[in-house]
């Protein structure tokens, strides 16, 4: 979540806030959330990817969710700061594209439309001609084939 806002903002102070305002959010909504077939994982997403665009459009983070938890904003030293850039750096954004551009066709293309392109599941639908459930489905197998392809290069490497 955090290289997430970190990619996202270039900044890690900011990434740091959303990353916290995101997992408040979600401790509050914990009892509205309805578990579906998409890991629970999708969900934590969904909102830290909305809290990205809020915070992007009103040019500010929130800290609402916070604030009703009573939890107290995070202060980063630069030693925090660096710790923060030397776990994002070990994520290789490259291999993760490369690792998406080796699954099947149809899962690639959904999970590109998907992730990449942002689009809803009815639109990415319609743009190939099949139900969303197919989509839904596609972007599933995707995601769990990239998981395990993510797992056996980290066990390689260490």
């Amino acid at each position: 979540m955090l290289a997430y806002f970190s990619r996202a903002l270039g900044r890690s102070d900011l990434a740091l806030d959303l990353t916290a305002e995101t997992f408040a959010a979600a401790l509050l909504a914990v009892r509205r959330y309805q578990p579906t077939a998409a890991p629970g994982k999708s969900w934590l997403y969904t909102i830290a990817h909305n809290r990205l665009i809020d915070a992007v459009r009103q040019g500010k983070i929130e800290a609402r969710a916070r604030e009703q938890l009573g939890m107290q904003a995070l202060r980063l030293t630069d030693d925090g700061e660096a710790m923060i850039e030397q776990l994002i750096a070990h994520i290789d954004a490259r291999s993760v594209l490369e690792l998406v551009e080796e699954l099947p066709g149809e899962q690639r293309e959904a999970i590109n439309a998907r992730f990449v392109k942002d689009q809803g599941y009815g639109e990415i639908a319609a743009e190939l001609h099949c139900s969303e459930q197919v989509v839904r489905k596609r972007v599933s197998r995707g995601l769990t084939a990239l998981r395990l392809r993510m797992a056996r290069q980290s066990d390689a490497q260490r």
